[in-house]
């Protein structure tokens, strides 16, 4: 028997940018007699679906899909996924700067940081754990002068956490930011892949459903 795991290669980045997709929330919306509505949230995080089919163009990449899929078990072994429109700490057209997104304030003594992307400026800002940067476009800041990698901090890209040096701690009242690409972690959301060829030919395009393993 297999054991799930997390295999860190990333879905065709040239299929991933063609595909549909986003983020999704589940919201709970009940109507009152008077015809006012009651709205409570049954989901802390946002989850993010995709299909992948849109980006399939050839035979060729209808067997590089196949492949993927078959390395990955179906729904066992999740992956890393390039979402074509949010993939940066910053907007897409832009490059990621140490001081894109506010991480945490230093206390002195803790060296280990999660990344995160903050969604808003405003007191209903949203905060989402980014566990999978890609490495070598991780960049921090503390107090707003950047940091080394490698000299400064370490990263673990396959979590998402900073670790400092010794002697880089950020001090007690420091902030913390950082820049980043980075990828999203997800499973395929089925354990068959139906492909009708007489039909792909005509340009119908098979379904390949991504869903967003949480942190």
């Amino acid at each position: 028997m297999s054991v799930p795991a997390f295999h860190e290669v990333r879905f065709p980045t040239d299929l991933a940018f063609n595909s549909t997709g986003g983020p999704e929330r589940q919201t709970e919306v009940v109507r009152l007699g008077s015809g006012r509505e009651e709205r409570n949230t049954r989901w802390a995080e946002s989850r993010r679906r995709f299909d992948a089919g849109y980006g399939i163009r050839t035979l060729n990449d209808l067997h590089e899909v196949i492949v993927f899929f078959e390395e990955r078990r179906g729904r066992l072994h999740g992956f890393r996924f390039r979402d074509p429109l949010d993939w940066k700490s910053c907007a897409p057209g832009g490059a990621p700067a140490p001081t894109d997104c506010y991480v945490a304030t230093g206390d002195g003594a803790t060296r280990t940081f999660q990344l995160v992307k903050v969604y808003g400026a405003s007191s209903t800002r949203y905060t989402r754990t980014i566990a999978k940067p890609v490495a070598g476009t991780v960049r921090v800041a503390v107090d707003g002068a950047e940091k080394d990698d490698g000299a400064d901090f370490t990263l673990d890209a396959s979590t998402g956490i900073a670790t400092f040096t010794s002697a880089a701690t950020p001090a007690n009242g420091a902030v913390v930011r950082a820049g980043f690409e980075f990828d999203v972690p997800v499973r395929f959301d089925t354990d068959r892949l139906e492909i009708n060829l007489a039909a792909f030919e005509a340009g119908e395009l098979p379904s390949v459903p991504l869903l967003e393993i949480l942190p």
